[in-house]
């Protein structure tokens, strides 16, 4: 095993967008997914539940983030703390897509508790395979690419 290194802020962020882009996109299907099985298919709704957790979420994964930081930095096996960090982060963002969405649809109802269920598993694979692919990029590389630009 190769020693985990703290990754740069400005790592943490363009992670946390690349991330948001997957998971915005997940939410908007799901949104519709489980509002056209209930008949109420509404690509507005969808959209404007993507809108809000990307905003809302991106700031929340890059504290997220920095607090991670100091458990992988120290970690004897990665595997394992990111198995954790990809649990904790699917309580706090399932929790925050149910509130979204009942918000968004007026109703902490079913519908809510279902996009928020489906998300968990959905997101759940998707954001474990996300950390593994970051893991894959060298530390320094975006620091580099940004600098070379400047």
């Amino acid at each position: 095993m190769t020693a985990y290194k703290k990754e740069s802020h400005i790592r943490s962020i363009i992670k946390g967008i690349s991330w948001r882009a997957v998971a915005t996109a997940d939410t908007i299907f799901v949104v519709l997914f489980i509002t056209c099985l209930n008949g109420e298919c509404s690509i507005d709704n969808a959209l404007k539940i993507g809108a809000a957790e990307f905003l809302i979420k991106l700031i929340i994964y890059y504290f997220h983030e920095r607090i991670w930081q100091r458990f992988l930095f120290r970690a004897k096996s990665i595997t394992k703390v990111l198995l954790h960090k990809t649990i904790s982060w699917r309580i706090i963002a399932t929790s925050m897509t149910f509130v979204i969405s009942g918000t968004i649809l007026n109703a902490f109802d079913e519908i809510a508790l279902y996009i928020a269920l489906t998300e968990l598993f959905t997101k759940f694979i998707l954001y474990y395979i996300h950390e593994k692919l970051w893991l894959k990029i060298p530390l320094g590389k975006i620091r580099t690419f940004f600098s070379k630009r400047t």
